[in-house]
């Protein structure tokens, strides 16, 4: 993979991995930066009637949220790894394995689920939805995932196929609020398994999705830009493939941060996933989830 680029303050983002401890600092203050600028562009969402209301995408809050000075809370995490070069198929999970909000790591699950429609009705993605779908994995773009779910048939599209792809925990959300979809850790292997595992476990899973289908997620996967290129990745060296979803909730200020994806280390290639709720901030978040990452696949490789 290319270099990653120094990160710049994104509309779509508040913040990015850099790949060594003694840059947190700068860290620090890219996600400052960038949250101050989507404070001025007006990016962030007006104050939602209720709490299920608020934005889901890269990047948002609301006004109530960010009233709250000093948001308290604990941050719960779990993570998920399986070796797919290794004999077992099912995963390793640190931490309880309970349902989180999705953030826009459900986009991976919203094109999964266009596709298998798309093969199933004999036709490719249009021109448009093909648009549509690498601005939502790349640029992690919500009015695109929007016309999708609308497409795929909201959370009932989504569920019937996920029968087909393997996942056994999640469940769409509740209207247009894609975002609040809820999954475990383990299901979110189950559907990176069928993206990037080519060795069938049973008739559903890895096979629901064609050779074509599987490649067209996987190379949008590994081009996500470059401030959004965090998470999982930090477990690994180079040939990463991941989506982020991370969603600040509008009655605690607290923040969802969510990293799934594969990852190449000590020559194996893991499948990793890390959900997370709590955080005090998003740099709170993202440092969590990373280290996670790290951990989960450490005690891998140890096996």
């Amino acid at each position: 993979m290319p270099h990653r680029p120094s990160p710049l303050p994104h509309p779509q983002s508040a913040g990015r991995r850099r790949p060594h401890g003694g840059h947190a600092a700068v860290r620090a203050g890219v996600l400052a930066a960038a949250l101050a600028t989507l404070f001025a562009a007006g990016s962030l969402a007006p104050a939602a009637a209720n709490p299920a209301s608020a934005s889901m995408g890269p990047g948002t809050a609301t006004a109530d949220a960010l009233a709250v000075a000093r948001p308290q809370g604990k941050a719960r995490v779990t993570a998920a790894v399986v070796d797919l070069d290794g004999t077992g198929r099912e995963p390793a999970v640190h931490g309880d394995d309970t349902p989180y909000d999705t953030a826009s790591i459900v986009k991976v699950d919203i094109l999964a689920t266009a596709l298998l429609q798309a093969q199933d009705s004999g036709h490719d993605l249009t021109t448009q939805e093909r648009a549509q779908a690498e601005a939502m994995i790349r640029r992690s773009d919500n009015t695109a995932a929007n016309a999708l779910w609308r497409r795929i048939g909201l959370a009932p599209g989504l569920e019937a196929a996920n029968k087909r792809l393997g996942l056994t925990s999640t469940k769409g959300g509740p209207g247009v609020k894609w975002g609040l979809t809820r999954t475990t850790a383990s299901d979110q292997i189950r559907l990176l398994r069928a993206v990037f595992d080519t060795r069938p476990a049973s008739p559903a899973g890895s096979t629901a999705l064609n050779a074509a289908s599987r490649s067209y997620l996987r190379t949008l996967m590994t081009r996500v830009v470059g401030e959004q290129a965090w998470g999982v990745s930090a477990a690994g060296g180079s040939g990463w493939a991941l989506k982020n979803g991370w969603l600040q909730r509008n009655t605690t200020g607290l923040w969802d941060v969510n990293s799934v994806g594969r990852i190449t280390a000590g020559g194996h290639h893991y499948l990793v996933a890390v959900l997370s709720d709590g955080n005090t901030s998003m740099k709170d978040g993202v440092a969590l989830v990373e280290r996670e990452a790290r951990a989960a696949v450490t005690s891998a490789t140890a096996h």
